[in-house]
């Protein structure tokens, strides 16, 4: 009898050395749920630990453990009561990647001609009933040309901004930086659509044209290292080749489309 009832403690002794254990303190006020204490009780659990969630429902909670733990921020996790901090250092200290948020990175702009390319496949098949229409490379062009336009134009004043390091029109007409989302989005708007593209061509031809000339003088000839404005003046995606094709682009539309209308 007493080696049946030893087994079993043995086996509850080894679940419980081999059990992964936190301690999770975050806030959780009547007006405000920090996104960053759901993340981090979300990640503990899918990384197989036992949370011991601590909600912190007051400012008085929230100053007193502040005061008591001396940290300055929440969420705070604990591993076999040692303090590891937030959400990401948590992840570094399980191993897992942190974004580095000052990084070059060309994720925004290479998303928005993935979508735009889907969604060329989406017009294609409404306007033409095949995925794979010859207009499909039209049809993307014109949609990316859109989803750009539209996040410059989501703070026109950041973008301008940014744009005045390198493109050679706003350097010396300022004004240029405020209209170019405009034009952009236009020109992709009229092509998409398949019209007045005696005024979309210009336009796209024009904008194109200074910008890869801006581009590669900046890139090739300066050899500057600067953030590009083409998905708008928040990003870290770097000046170079992505930009410079962008404008490569627009300026093949600019010229395709026209001789494209003529010879219909």
């Amino acid at each position: 009898m007493d080696a049946q009832t030893q087994a079993p403690k043995q086996g509850d002794a080894k679940r419980e050395q081999g059990a992964k254990r936190a301690r999770l303190y975050r806030m959780k006020t009547p007006t405000h749920l920090c996104p960053f204490g759901l993340k981090t009780l979300d990640l503990l659990k899918r990384q197989g630990f036992e949370v011991e969630d601590h909600p912190l429902t007051s400012r008085e909670e929230i100053d007193a453990f502040k005061a008591r733990e001396n940290v300055k921020t929440t969420p705070q996790v604990y591993i076999n009561d040692e303090r590891i901090g937030g959400y990401e250092a948590l992840r570094q200290h399980l191993g897992l990647h942190v974004p580095d948020p000052n990084a070059k990175t060309y994720r925004p702009v290479l998303t928005i001609f993935a979508i735009a390319f889907l969604i060329g496949l989406v017009v294609s098949w409404v306007a033409e009933g095949t995925l794979f229409a010859p207009r499909l490379p039209e049809y993307a062009i014109a949609t990316a040309m859109v989803l750009l336009g539209l996040q410059k134009l989501q703070d026109v004043e950041r973008f301008s901004t940014m744009f005045l390091n390198y493109d050679l029109l706003a350097q010396r007409q300022v004004r240029y930086g405020y209209v170019y989302p405009y034009a952009e989005t236009l020109a992709g708007l009229l092509m998409l659509a398949g019209t007045l593209i005696w005024v979309a061509a210009p336009v796209a031809l024009f904008i194109g044209t200074v910008g890869a000339v801006s581009v590669f003088k900046a890139v090739y000839i300066d050899k500057r290292e600067l953030k590009c404005a083409c998905v708008g003046g928040n990003t870290n995606v770097p000046l170079g080749f992505v930009s410079l094709t962008e404008n490569l682009v627009m300026i093949a539309m600019g010229l395709w489309m026209p001789l494209r209308m003529l010879m219909a």
